[in-house]
């Protein structure tokens, strides 16, 4: 039972429905995330355009979409393994690739390093090793593409720790974060 209730779009009133009307004009489908987070426009506003400019950063969607199953596992969000494991195959992971990423890890090297260190940056809220940033710069990221990682741990951690504070209904396919594959 959800601790703070979805919006019903319909009865959404400024700021609020736009957001909303924007949301299901882009998905098709207003989350119960999102509906949620409607209570506040300034933190759905947040939310989206904080997604909207890391989507046209530099590690582009699909690996976005790894970084946050990896970040949903290590912050045991329900919610955003059940989300990302749809929008990850519809960026065109494949799903041999879904729990590994959930996980942490990838069959691909440079992905899994990128993983690694979301996944480090998430454990250690930021107290990364001079070693994990040798890992990810020897993986070939450089120092935008670092900070895009962090802002994509930011981000989802976010949305991780509002969804096991409201308890959002899961409106996706149901994929548990604690059926992690271990590294």
């Amino acid at each position: 039972m959800p601790r703070l209730t979805a919006l019903d779009p319909a009865a959404a009133e400024g700021k609020a429905k736009t957001l909303l009307d924007g949301v299901q004009k882009a998905l098709g489908v207003a989350p119960n995330l999102m509906r949620t987070l409607a209570h506040s426009p300034a933190a759905l506003d947040a939310y989206l355009s904080f997604g909207k400019a890391l989507g046209a950063g530099r590690l582009g969607r699909k690996l976005g979409e790894q970084i946050a199953l990896a970040v949903a596992g290590v912050n045991g969000c329900d919610y955003c393994a059940s989300a990302h494991t749809l929008m990850a195959k519809g960026a065109g992971v494949a799903e041999d690739e879904l729990a590994r990423n959930l996980g942490g890890w990838s069959s691909d090297p440079k992905v899994a390093a990128a993983l690694a260190f979301a996944v480090q940056v998430t454990a250690t809220r930021g107290f990364v090793s001079d070693d994990d940033i040798r890992q990810i710069r020897d993986a070939g990221y450089g120092d935008g593409e670092i900070a895009e990682i962090v802002g994509a741990v930011a981000l989802n951690t976010f949305s991780n720790y509002f969804n096991h504070i409201a308890e959002t209904e899961v409106d996706f396919p149901f994929v548990p974060a604690n059926g992690r594959v271990a590294a």
